[in-house]
């Protein structure tokens, strides 16, 4: 057996290992809560009920959910594409004294875990009276240090030769900015896009200690609160997470290319 087949053999269990729980929820979404529970369970629904994805989202205000969730992945993500364009921008081309320190600290602030800053957040959103609003779900996000690193590597590589001829041209360093460096780098824009609604998407501890109400909860808190009031209709539970997470999946699927064309290019030098 060669190496090459073995490597396969290895990457192909685990593939099917990875998909096995996904399957095995969508199965479940289709069962009747009978057959959900018994013993020894079956891997297929034997009466398939599609009805449960009707009945899960009538249950629970998921389109609100949906609806807020989206609003703030927006515009979290024009933040995010804003100031991180900018600050990424100031490290890359600029000179000024400190650059390479505060650069440092900023990298150093992504190792600080959230449970840290929470409460202080809290803390400090609550003295602007805006826990329970979208400010506290939008605006402590639309900085990311993380997509100020990869803007950053991918202003560094374009050519100086290329800012000289904007610069003889008449270009000011926010026209080179917007006109050249952000289309040339389209591959870290999309990345940065693509993680920034995933985490928006999938934000749960956040939001669910900013949040009292119904009407601005996003999804993923919503869901579980269902999980909660539903807590042993599985099928009903299985419906709602297929239909959460599909979005998800989705987004991944049309643009993984650019995420890994982003992180091959991240690590190249001058």
């Amino acid at each position: 057996m060669s190496k090459k087949l073995i490597i396969y053999i290895i990457l192909t269990v685990g593939t099917i290992l990875s998909l096995l729980p996904f399957y095995w929820m969508i199965a479940t979404s289709l069962k009747t809560p009978i057959e959900a529970v018994q013993f020894p369970p079956t891997w297929y629904p034997t009466h398939p009920r599609p009805e449960n994805y009707t009945e899960a989202w009538r249950t629970a205000p998921f389109g609100r959910y949906f609806l807020n969730t989206v609003f703030i992945a927006l515009t979290t993500l024009v933040g995010v594409i804003i100031t991180s364009a900018l600050a990424a921008y100031a490290f890359a081309r600029m000179e000024f004294r400190g650059r390479e320190v505060i650069f440092t600290l900023f990298l150093g602030m992504m190792m600080v875990p959230m449970p840290v800053y929470i409460v202080p957040g809290y803390l400090i959103l609550a003295s602007f009276k805006w826990v329970d609003t979208y400010y506290a779900l939008i605006i402590p996000w639309m900085v990311n240090v993380f997509s100020i690193f990869l803007l950053r590597q991918h202003f560094r590589i374009i050519p100086k030769a290329l800012y000289d001829a904007a610069t003889v041209d008449g270009c000011s360093e926010l026209g080179f900015l917007w006109k050249i460096a952000m289309p040339l780098s389209k591959p870290a824009i999309a990345t940065i896009s693509i993680f920034s609604l995933l985490a928006s998407w999938n934000s749960f501890i956040w939001p669910l200690v900013m949040t009292n109400r119904d009407t601005i909860r996003p999804v993923q808190v919503g869901l579980a609160y269902f999980i909660q009031e539903q807590s042993t209709n599985y099928t009903l539970l299985s419906a709602a997470s297929t239909f959460v997470i599909l979005p998800v999946v989705i987004l991944f699927f049309f643009f993984q290319r650019q995420i890994i064309e982003s992180h091959m290019k991240s690590g190249i030098k001058e």
